[in-house]
């Protein structure tokens, strides 16, 4: 039976069973030895002699095998069976879907599978918009083949016997629509995905209107392949055909990196791991009142005044690096500089610079009075030169990021007491209204003139009536992270204000782990398990009148961002707070298919943790491994 035919089920090989003749001369004792020998063999294993074998074991014999009966895996002992089969091959040709965000258009996948090399892999770009797509194209696929090397390594043996039967791969790409590899607001991340044998050669084709789409084809097309650990081979479906688009806009993962500083090479593998589920919005909250780790050009005293330590800074090169590497995964570098509060000493040295007080309350005591937690500070409204500063670090993130359409100014947790004792002229609130209409005006001036199609605010005081009725809803947006039944979270979309929701009570990853200050359960919980982050839904709660029985407009909301703030986390415990959560979250606002973690989302979400794992991803299991090996005894 070829490889191009058979089902995984029955992969291996089968054992002659039959010894040769011997020679006629041999002694009686001999010969009586050998026989008792076979008898006692095939007394012993006589139902593992009928089992196919592989020709290589990476882990010595394998003690179970997986299969196929009614749509489920189920798990046997090897010696109990005629055939050989991994759990993860069994899960890629049994009846679940195993892609994972579960596309929006319709798939059809085979169930049979051929060995496929990573060097026999390569990319055509048929058609593209322009050189810089194409560039991208090549580089992006550059990192999907690296990722095949690396899973082909994890189980390949010394001994190879697929080196014949693994197929050619030729990928083929077509871009049809934008010549900017960027991600835009407007971007169409939409792909077509064709999988299939042309005599001995394996040809995908991806059809999409931008890099990004193509670029969420590669990642698809990756999920076809995996990496058998009883062949020692990587193994690839016969053929499939997926059309996929996304449901949002804005899918987002927001880290904090002031609170405890991340290397880049934790950034980056979160970077790749956003990439893995089709998130595309890294929400860099670069800097808070505990730290200021960017060293800009624009204004090196921040870094000079407000990092850690010389080797808690991210310097323009590693800002470049991050935004490349998130590029080549569909993603853009939304950086926010929060102000006008949450600053801290970073901003000191106004006054010793000539350019007077930049901020006030700076660590002031009692930080309770002041601030949500220590240490406090916030910006000096009245001060021109704030907003000259302002206006510098602005155009520098634009183009170290090169996103322009969209920006994030930051913007809550105010303290009107601050401001009060400094201005006592003056109401607070409508300083905070002013500043937040003059570092718009720095923003504009930052961006050559014009405004972002989008400029994100937080949800704060200011988002409320009677202030969010003076905001310009058709040039701000608002990520709200208040509660979701909290009425002023459901007054901003009421108002139809462009929403980015993050509400604390499903999408903040920080929930759930005490406080830090005491012994209090913390500003918020409990944990937000991955079955409340895949249930929350709040587009679906849209209603025709406001709390107060007033008409209201649709409701605009571009996306989602699951929000990992770091008081309590630092270096190497970052992918197993966020992972498979975050993956949760990204199916939702990919496919937003079903209410509820049904089973296939249980199996599903497995199979993609297992592989965010092989990819070096530190996940968090979903359950015991028993579940895994024995996921509908779990369910």
């Amino acid at each position: 039976m070829s490889w191009d035919t058979m089902s995984l089920l029955g992969v291996g090989r089968h054992f002659a069973g039959v010894g040769r003749l011997r020679r006629a001369l041999l002694l009686l004792a001999a010969a009586a030895c050998t026989a008792a020998a076979l008898l006692y063999w095939r007394q012993q294993s006589d139902e593992s002699a009928r089992r196919p074998l592989h020709a290589v074991y990476t882990g010595g014999e394998p003690q179970w095998s997986w299969i196929c009966r009614n749509d489920r895996c189920e798990r046997m002992l090897a010696s109990e069976t005629s055939t050989l089969q991994s759990l993860v091959t069994c899960n890629m040709l049994c009846a679940s879907t195993q892609l994972w965000p579960q596309p929006t258009g319709p798939v059809s996948l085979a169930t049979g599978a051929v060995p496929l090399r990573a060097e026999f892999i390569g990319l055509h770009v048929v058609a593209s918009p322009s050189p810089d797509v194409t560039e991208h194209l090549n580089q992006a696929f550059a990192l999907t083949k690296e990722e095949m090397r690396n899973l082909e390594r994890s189980v390949s043996s010394s001994r190879r016997d697929d080196a014949g039967a693994a197929r050619v791969m030729r990928v083929r790409v077509f871009v049809n629509g934008s010549g900017d590899p960027r991600l835009r607001l407007d971007t169409d991340e939409s792909y077509k995905l064709s999988l299939g044998l042309d005599r001995q050669e394996l040809i995908a084709n991806i059809t999409a209107q931008s890099f990004c789409g193509a670029r969420h084809g590669f990642e698809t097309l990756s999920q076809l392949v995996w990496a058998d650990p009883y062949t020692g081979s990587l193994l690839i479906l016969t053929a499939a055909t997926v059309e996929d688009a996304p449901r949002f806009k804005f899918r987002g993962f927001l880290l904090d990196t002031a609170r405890n500083f991340f290397p880049v090479s934790e950034l980056l593998r979160t970077i790749d791991a956003m990439g893995e589920n089709k998130l595309n919005t890294f929400h860099w909250h670069a800097s808070d009142s505990q730290a200021f780790p960017l060293q800009l050009q624009s204004a090196p005293q921040l870094a000079a005044h407000g990092a850690y330590g010389a080797g808690a800074v991210y310097t323009t090169d590693e800002i470049r690096a991050v935004v490349r590497r998130a590029r080549l995964r569909g993603i853009r570098v939304l950086l926010e500089v929060d102000t006008p509060a949450h600053v801290g000493r970073a901003w000191s040295w106004g006054t010793s610079a000539g350019l007077g007080q930049l901020a006030y309350c700076v660590e002031a005591e009692p930080w309770s009075v002041y601030c949500g937690e220590p240490p406090c500070g916030q910006l000096n409204p009245k001060n021109p030169h704030v907003y000259n500063l302002l206006e510098k670090i602005y155009a520098e993130i634009i183009t170290l990021t090169g996103v322009d359409d969209i920006f994030h100014l930051g913007g809550d947790e105010v303290s009107e007491r601050c401001w009060s004792q400094h201005f006592n002229d003056s109401d607070p609130m409508e300083l905070w209204l002013e500043f937040t209409r003059r570092a718009f005006k720095a923003l504009e001036r930052a961006n050559g003139g014009k405004a972002p199609e989008l400029t994100l605010l937080w949800s704060s005081r200011l988002t409320r009536s009677p202030y969010l009725e003076r905001l310009d809803s058709k040039r701000i947006g608002v990520q709200v992270w208040g509660a979701s039944r909290w009425p002023e979270s459901r007054a901003v979309l009421d108002a139809g204000f462009r929403s980015i929701i993050s509400h604390v009570d499903a999408w903040y990853l920080d929930c759930g782990f005490g406080s830090w200050r005491d012994s209090s359960d913390g500003h918020c919980g409990p944990y937000r398990s991955w079955q409340q982050v895949y249930e929350h839904r709040p587009w679906t709660e849209e209603g025709g009148v406001s709390s107060a029985g007033e008409p209201v407009l649709p409701w605009r909301i571009d996306g989602g961002a699951a929000c990992q703030w770091t008081e309590q986390l630092g270096p190497g415990g970052l992918d197993a707070r966020v992972w498979p959560r975050t993956a949760a979250l990204a199916e939702r606002l990919w496919s937003d298919r079903g209410a509820g973690a049904e089973a296939d989302v249980y199996l599903r979400l497995d199979t993609q943790r297992s592989r965010m794992v092989a990819r070096g991803v530190n996940a968090a299991p979903l359950w015991p491994r028993w579940c895994t090996q024995n996921p509908h005894a779990c369910l």
